[in-house]
């Protein structure tokens, strides 16, 4: 009887052990980790202090002075600019080096340039006492088409990626379906 009650308390054991490991070893498979899910609430005001860039390279004490508005499109900046790195990450691990285009080059230059010094001059135009309202008021303004005019930019490079992903399907199609007959 202690036999059957010992080989009975062994196979459970083993079962939750097995289950338990199968049970992560799927998880790991399909790319997910197990685990509590985190509510984030985008609307919430973002803090400078939580406030990650993935790709861009800005000093976070120049921002100080920037409103919600364009903290949070300088976040969507930098999440596109995240994307088409990966996109050209991507291309450089299928061993494809696509030639750099123009507009390529400016907005890159512009990011990892201009921007930051835009940043700092208007963080030194807004903490000036001596300035009047109305230059600040420009300066913010100034600030913001440039903000509008690099997200446009990163828009139409993304834009023009599909393109490209989308034409690359359609010719394998093509040449797919050519060889059917």
């Amino acid at each position: 009887m202690s036999i059957l009650i010992g080989v009975g308390i062994v196979t459970t054991v083993t079962t939750f052990y097995l289950g338990r490991k199968g049970w992560q070893a799927f998880h790991k498979a399909v790319g997910i980790s197990p685990g509590v899910l985190t509510y984030h609430d985008y609307d919430a005001p973002l803090s400078l202090a939580t406030l990650n860039w993935q790709r861009l390279t800005l000093n976070k004490q120049h921002l100080k002075n920037l409103s919600e508005q364009q903290l949070r499109q300088l976040k969507r900046i930098d999440e596109k600019m995240n994307s088409y790195h990966a996109y050209q990450t991507a291309l450089h691990n299928q061993y494809k080096t696509p030639a750099i285009t123009e507009a390529q080059f400016v907005l890159n230059k512009m990011l990892q340039t201009r921007l930051p010094e835009m940043l700092a001059t208007h963080y030194q135009l807004t903490n000036t006492s001596s300035v009047s309202s109305k230059k600040r008021l420009e300066g913010n303004e100034l600030l913001q088409s440039v903000l509008d005019n690099i997200e446009k930019r990163l828009d139409r490079l993304l834009a023009q990626m599909d393109e490209e992903q989308l034409q690359e399907l359609r010719v394998m199609k093509r040449y797919i379906n050519s060889h059917d007959s």
